[in-house]
């Protein structure tokens, strides 16, 4: 069996030594000096040799002593840093939480909100991922994320989501199309139109392809494509306009399109905030979803996209 020794006895050693003494270590330690020398000595008994060599004046260390000491440094400062980090792991501070969100919201609607939250806790890991919403949703079911932000019109019913935000649709286009020069657009303004569509994979295509059948419009030739970049492409290439939610606009911007809110009907897409009630949440995480839930309220909230709104904390 090895050397076992206590936390306290190794910041004994470590105190006198760095006072050079018995009694300004024992103030330092705020015990008394006679505890603190039998403490040095049930040290030395333990390792087996002398640490301190002693005169009437003077406490110093011996060879052995010196060794010890760079041990003792080394284990104290690892522990402190270990506590350090457990604390802020229960403060919040520190530690990690994982986020799965759509890419219009991975990259529009969180990094606001992250880059607040994270003011406080430089210390903090954060791991987004993005991903369609049926992934995003899986991640939240297979515990390989803390929480989700998405859209999905049915959460599965082992999952808790909690509606943060509602993203109204808009009509992208060209600069120089005719719409440019319309002040309000309706969804049967796009029939007949050449018409850039995401794919059926996509939660975007679910609402745009239901509001179309419900209001008998009818769009003229389509061009698919999955991602909101490509998507954003083809659009500023004369391929057609699209409808798009507003919070894809700022991954838009690179191609120059003008938008238009669609109305009549007006049709927006609830965002949630979605965890696995069953898993336990860190403090983090849990701090993380207070934050999201209250993102838009307040003096310091996090704005969106014209278009895109927070919902009031304790809307469902």
């Amino acid at each position: 069996m090895g050397i076992d020794l206590s936390v306290r006895q190794l910041r004994a050693i470590v105190a006198v030594a760095d006072a050079g003494g018995y009694s300004r270590a024992a103030r330092t330690l705020h015990i008394a000096q006679s505890s603190l020398s039998r403490t040095v000595l049930e040290v030395e008994r333990r390792v087996g040799v002398p640490l301190f060599e002693r005169t009437t004046r003077h406490v110093a260390l011996t060879p052995d002593g010196e060794q010890f000491l760079t041990v003792a440094r080394r284990v104290l400062a690892e522990f402190d840093a270990g506590l350090n980090h457990f604390q802020g792991y229960l403060d919040g501070t520190r530690g990690s939480v994982s986020v799965a969100a759509l890419p219009s919201l991975a990259a529009g609607m969180l990094p606001p909100v992250l880059s607040a939250f994270r003011g406080d806790r430089p210390d903090l890991t954060v791991t987004l991922r993005d991903g369609l919403s049926n992934e995003v949703l899986g991640h939240v079911a297979s515990g390989a994320v803390d929480l989700a932000v998405t859209v999905a019109p049915e959460i599965p019913p082992e999952l808790h989501g909690h509606r943060i935000a509602a993203d109204g649709f808009v009509c992208v286009f060209p600069p120089g199309h005719p719409f440019a020069r319309r002040r309000r657009l309706t969804w049967h303004d796009l029939a007949g139109q050449p018409f850039v569509a995401f794919d059926r994979h996509t939660s975007i295509r679910g609402y745009v392809d239901r509001t179309l059948r419900e209001g008998g419009v009818e769009v003229g030739p389509v061009t698919e494509a999955r991602t909101i970049a490509t998507v954003a492409g083809l659009v500023a290439a004369g391929l057609g306009v699209s409808a798009t939610p507003a919070l894809t606009l700022p991954l838009m911007h690179f191609a120059g399109l003008r938008h238009r809110t669609l109305e009549r009907p007006r049709v927006e897409r609830d965002i949630h905030l979605v965890h696995d009630p069953r898993r336990p949440l860190s403090r983090t995480a849990r701090a993380l979803m207070a934050a999201l839930r209250q993102a838009g309220s307040g003096a310091g909230g996090v704005s969106l996209p014209a278009g895109a709104r927070w919902t009031p904390p304790g809307s469902r």
